[in-house]
């Protein structure tokens, strides 16, 4: 519906001012158009929002994940390095109870 709204204001536009002027219902579909326009460009504006965001909960969600795993990497080093010092304990143990 809009776009035939539309498309009778620039037909009568370009017939002149005087059918501009003489139409009424042309004086209250520009203003509709211009109130729906405006409703269109808030609704993108709130669903810009939207994905702005879930990109930022995107942004931290990764960002932690990228930590933990660093973190797990760190542990499993520690653990290794751990079971590294208790066979060396055990063997000196063995060797001392010898």
């Amino acid at each position: 519906m809009r776009v035939q709204d539309l498309q009778l204001f620039l037909s009568q536009f370009t017939k002149g001012s005087d059918a501009i002027k003489n139409d009424d219902s042309l004086g209250t579909t520009l203003p509709y158009l211009i109130e729906q326009h405006k409703k269109e460009i808030w609704e993108w504006k709130q669903k810009e929002a939207d994905w702005i965001k879930t990109d930022n909960l995107f942004k931290g969600a990764q960002k932690i994940i990228d930590e933990m795993g660093a973190k797990v990497v760190q542990q499993v080093r520690i653990i290794s390095d751990l079971n590294y010092q208790i066979t060396k304990l055990k063997k000196e143990l063995a060797d001392k109870n010898k």
